[in-house]
């Protein structure tokens, strides 16, 4: 049997192509989500951005989108000031440039915060009017736990964790979830750290570059059999963060559970540590 090579390098081609294409969407959806959009207003805001002017219908069909819930997302989108409807009929929807609607969400958030920050004075003087406890703090010698929601969250914990990190820092998680923290400049942080990282992956070949720097020989690819699902973070010996769902999820659905229960933070530093001796780096 002869192997027509052109033909199957131009479909491998193809396949990276389009892996390519995966990714940068991917990437758009994860920095969408940083201004609050969920993952399918992320998907027909770009939809809408490439395509043109389209009607709800034609939304619904192509992103495969119950037309209800389609409804639903160009109305919140347009609500924040990125589509735009027509008086025709149908309507049709349409985003605004990239550019310009970054720029909306921007100052959207900046009103908020400015708001806020309004309120911080009046809020101090609230509490500062309330009258004092004497609650005996005896819990904290058992170790605490946080449970965690949303990217926000996620994003302040990890990088205080990273930051606060003496000796070491300890990362398994699988290929998107890495990305996640490539993307989220996680990776770039851990470079510039001091401390010593190991890092745990699932990674294809098509993802290694995200490990560069002094990172690339501190990074092991796990084995097969160990299942992708699995995601945490320990600094040091003293503190651990695990994920409840992959911080891949859309920003709103991501769960995670921090603790400095050293008993916690021992048995997971025992499971990376099994992992680690039977997995294998990069080459």
């Amino acid at each position: 049997m002869t192997i027509d090579m052109a033909a199957y390098s131009k479909m491998d081609s193809l396949e990276t192509t389009s892996y390519d294409y995966e990714m940068l969407v991917e990437k758009l959806r994860i920095e969408l989500s940083k201004f609050g959009l969920t993952a399918n207003q992320s998907k027909v805001f770009l939809f809408l951005e490439k395509s043109g002017p389209n009607t709800a219908t034609q939304v619904s069909k192509s992103l495969k989108i119950p037309r209800t819930e389609t409804y639903h997302l160009l109305t919140n989108l347009q609500n924040r000031g990125i589509v735009l409807a027509s008086f025709q009929h149908p309507i049709k929807f349409a985003a605004l440039p990239l550019e310009k609607a970054i720029n909306v969400l921007i100052n959207a958030e900046k009103e908020r915060v400015k708001q806020l920050e309004n309120q911080e004075k009046s809020l101090i003087e609230l509490w500062n009017v309330l009258p004092g406890y004497n609650i005996k703090q005896d819990y904290v010698k058992d170790g605490k736990f946080q449970m965690l929601q949303g990217i926000n969250q996620m994003t302040s914990k990890i990088g205080d964790m990273i930051d606060d990190a003496k000796k070491s820092i300890q990362v398994l998680a699988s290929e998107k979830d890495f990305m996640k923290f490539y993307h989220s400049g996680f990776l770039d942080r851990m470079e510039d750290s001091r401390v010593e990282s190991q890092l745990i992956s699932s990674s294809s070949k098509n993802t290694p570059y995200i490990f560069k720097g002094k990172l690339k020989d501190r990074a092991k690819k796990m084995p097969n059999k160990i299942k992708e699902e699995l995601c945490f973070i320990i600094k040091d010996d003293d503190e651990l963060l695990l994920f409840m769902t992959s911080p891949s999820k859309p920003s709103q659905d991501i769960f995670a559970m921090w603790t400095d229960s050293l008993s916690m933070v021992y048995t997971l530093k025992l499971l990376f540590s099994y992992i680690w001796s039977n997995s294998r780096y990069f080459t």
